[in-house]
């Protein structure tokens, strides 16, 4: 995991400065890479899917049920901000919630306009070890294990709706004794080897299962504003939580056209509308990109993003 950690390190000191011309020339091609591969995908896309169709659904949809989903989407991100905190707290840093919620905040504003999600998570590995002098792998090891547990609710909730597929020709006892089996090696690796980050890791995954829940219904919101629909909900819920893994792959704008590609395949195995599929991570895109802007506030005065906090020494357990 060196090399992870590495990269996290420098992608925290690019997410804030360019002291070197490599750091430059890697910048523009990290942009060149986005541009790529967003643009690719996107014209993949709507290849198959006609624009036209996706823009008629985005501008005739409820406008109270797309608001009921902005909302949905916000309260998800507050969970995830509470779920990150009981990581911090794992490794005796004791983050104030405001300081927290605005650093998260400021995070998404970067894991939207840099590559993979790591320009989020690096400043935040920047800032705190800047900040409290703490080792930058014992806050990059928080981070990635608040990660885990989001894929972890993922794989949980993914189990529970197969079960309403009627088209997946799979037993329950096969995914879910997948995902018993595999919890219980997640949870004995992570107490063995990482026991530090295992102190409040009941109360981290409920919170990942919090936010999860949130996000699913996020996509319940966007299908109810579409008054055409009168299918079935798992298959859509199923393909969003497949492509909720795109956000992790790099040199994608947050996701933006890899998320689209996965649930118009996912569509396509589960017999689903595929113009609804579309609307639905382009809806899905947007909506995180809306709520992350509230970032950019402490992007423009950074000055507040620490303002009101108690001294440093009240904030680590020695």
């Amino acid at each position: 995991m060196s090399n992870i950690e590495e990269t996290a390190e420098d992608a925290a000191e690019d997410a804030v400065e360019h002291k070197t011309w490599k750091g430059t020339l890697w910048s523009i091609t990290k942009i060149i890479l986005i541009v790529v591969v967003t643009g690719g995908l996107l014209y993949y896309v709507f290849s198959k899917v006609p624009f036209a169709k996706i823009k008629y659904r985005l501008f005739n949809a409820n406008k109270l049920w797309l608001s009921a989903a902005i909302i949905c989407y916000f309260i998800s991100m507050i969970f995830s901000s509470w779920r990150l905190l009981s990581y911090f707290k794992s490794i005796g840093l004791k983050l104030d919630y405001r300081f927290n919620l605005r650093l998260y905040f400021l995070g998404m504003c970067y894991n939207v306009l840099l590559p993979g999600g790591i320009g989020g998570d690096g400043y935040k590995i920047y800032l705190l070890h800047k900040r409290y002098k703490l080792p930058t792998k014992k806050v990059f090891w928080a981070i990635l294990f608040d990660r885990l547990s989001g894929f972890w609710a993922i794989g949980l909730i993914t189990v529970a709706l197969i079960i309403m597929i009627p088209s997946i020709p799979v037993h329950l006892a096969i995914p879910g004794g997948i995902f018993i089996i595999g919890s219980l090696i997640y949870y004995f690796v992570a107490r063995r080897f990482f026991r530090d980050y295992t102190h409040n890791f009941l109360s981290g995954h409920l919170k990942a299962v919090c936010v999860q829940s949130m996000q699913i219904l996020v996509i319940i919101c966007l299908i109810l504003a579409q008054n055409d629909f009168h299918s079935k909900f798992a298959p859509y819920l199923l393909s969003f939580l497949i492509s909720s893994l795109a956000a992790i792959i790099p040199f994608s704008l947050g996701g933006g056209g890899v998320r689209d590609a996965i649930f118009l395949t996912a569509s396509k195995q589960f017999n689903i509308a595929t113009d609804m599929a579309v609307y639905l991570s382009i809806s899905f895109y947007l909506i995180s990109i809306l709520v992350a802007l509230f970032g950019i506030y402490y992007v423009i005065r950074n000055s507040r993003l620490e303002k009101g906090l108690p001294p440093i020494e009240e904030n680590i357990d020695k």
